[in-house]
């Protein structure tokens, strides 16, 4: 149901509710299963050492434990925009819960192209390994091709976007099963799932920098288990079917990425695939030849395309549904005439990506979004969560996470901890976009005459 508020200037129809829970299950695990986890192994090698494993662990724990808090809000308001909506209702519709979804829009505007444009980048990288870039340009035309040519696709009816995700999908799984059948039936080194002390030695490898640093890029290869939120108003049976795509998704991909992990260890030493560009490419042809190795990386370039299909369809209901609420430009509410999807959303939301693409590096974007996304989203809707609970009780939510509130105050702490390990520098940038939208919303505000400027 389109959230309409009685003052909002735009009259939208509703969106459709036509996903069931392949499709949804199948769009948040190609959201997941990006180029993430293919450019960060190896970085992650180079952060553990011979533990790498346990940093994929890490990223598992806290994705189940944060995905209890998006199941119990996405059960209970089952809207377009996600954390729009959820942050709006925490903190009180008409004073600061205006104030919280508008940061969290105003962020989505910034780090929703950051996310598009840092898998493009990962794209035009390992597609360099088909075809190897001579200029400079090269890549970043690669990279600025593939943004459109996921509006393009995405220029269409729910229902067909539904079916192209599960057809992504299944190339999903493709590649992966590949990867995992691989390292099981050539395995020729031990990979270690626990440290030399045994759980003596586990704590102190925990709170280390080194696993602050792994856990950052292990995290950045999990988001995505939430898509199904922002894509709330267009689910059937969504008190049912969210929680469990949330937690099919988190376990179905962290057994993937855990087996593949363990796959690249037991045939490349970690040593050796730490300083790997293209270690699913180094991989496969280790194994099966030159052939093999560019039949592999035309999938993981396939597995890319569709992670960024599941982002970009989601992220476009962001602003929408701010939108569509009367707070946000109305310009982003619009609906397409015949298709009924946000199409002004869309294409605002990837032509910014598009330029992005083109002015960045693969580098420069990981942490930041994270940095960008952990207070106001992360943090904030879990203790947003906290306070819809005390207000309204929980009598009539639909999912219920077990043993509140020991999930909640663990996924504030292990978010915090993500956001110290992203450094200073991104801190400062992450509190600077924030204070921005401050400023951008009290403009905002004082133009309407609504709160904190009530006329």
């Amino acid at each position: 149901m389109t959230q309409t508020s009685t003052d909002s200037p735009v009259a939208a129809a509703p969106l459709q509710r036509r996903l069931g829970l392949v499709q949804a299950t199948a769009l948040n695990m190609i959201d997941m299963v990006g180029i993430g986890p293919f450019v960060t192994l190896p970085l992650v090698m180079g952060f553990m050492g011979p533990y790498f494993l346990l940093a994929w662990l890490v990223g598992a724990g806290l994705s189940i434990v944060d995905g209890l808090v998006w199941s119990e809000l996405g059960a209970a308001y089952p809207e377009a925009g996600g954390s729009y909506r959820f942050l709006k209702l925490a903190y009180g519709e008409h004073k600061w819960g205006r104030l919280m979804s508008f940061l969290y829009v105003w962020q989505t505007l910034i780090q929703a192209p950051l996310v598009l444009a840092s898998g493009a980048i990962g794209f035009a990288q390992y597609f360099g390994y088909l075809v190897p870039f001579q200029e400079w340009w090269q890549p970043k035309l690669v990279s600025g091709v593939v943004v459109l040519l996921l509006i393009a696709l995405l220029y269409r009816r729910i229902e067909d976007i539904g079916k192209l995700g599960v057809m992504l999908w299944v190339g999903v799984l493709g590649l992966m099963g590949w990867l995992i059948f691989g390292g099981i039936t050539h395995a020729n080194h031990e990979v270690a799932w626990m440290p030399a002390g045994g759980l003596a030695a586990l704590p102190g490898i925990l709170i280390s920098a080194a696993m602050g640093q792994a856990a950052v890029k292990t995290i950045y290869s999990y988001l995505g288990y939430y898509n199904v939120c922002h894509l709330g108003g267009e689910v059937k049976e969504p008190h049912k079917l969210i929680p469990r795509s949330i937690f099919l998704s988190i376990l179905g991909i962290a057994a993937l990425y855990l087996l593949l992990n363990w796959s690249v260890g037991t045939v490349i030493p970690w040593q050796e695939a730490s300083h790997s560009e293209f270690i699913v490419s180094t991989f496969v042809e280790r194994l099966y030849g030159a052939a093999a190795a560019k039949a592999a990386t035309a999938l993981v370039l396939w597995v890319a395309f569709a992670s960024l299909f599941a982002v970009l369809l989601g992220y476009s209901r962001i602003p929408y549904a701010a939108a569509a609420d009367g707070e946000f430009l109305p310009v982003f509410g619009r609906l397409h005439p015949t298709k009924q999807f946000p199409h002004v959303s869309l294409l605002i939301l990837g032509g910014v990506g598009f330029v992005f693409s083109l002015l960045f590096r693969l580098g420069e974007v990981i942490s930041a979004i994270l940095a960008m996304r952990i207070l106001i989203q992360f943090v904030g809707q879990a203790v947003g969560l906290v306070l819809l609970r005390r207000r309204r009780g929980t009598k009539d939510l639909p999912f219920r996470m077990p043993l509140y509130p020991l999930p909640v105050v663990l996924a504030i702490a292990v978010w915090l901890f993500i956001l110290y390990s992203t450094g200073p520098m991104l801190i400062l940038s992450a509190l600077g976009v924030t204070a921005a939208g401050v400023v951008a919303f009290l403009v905002w505000s004082r133009s309407q005459g609504r709160w904190p400027f009530e006329r």
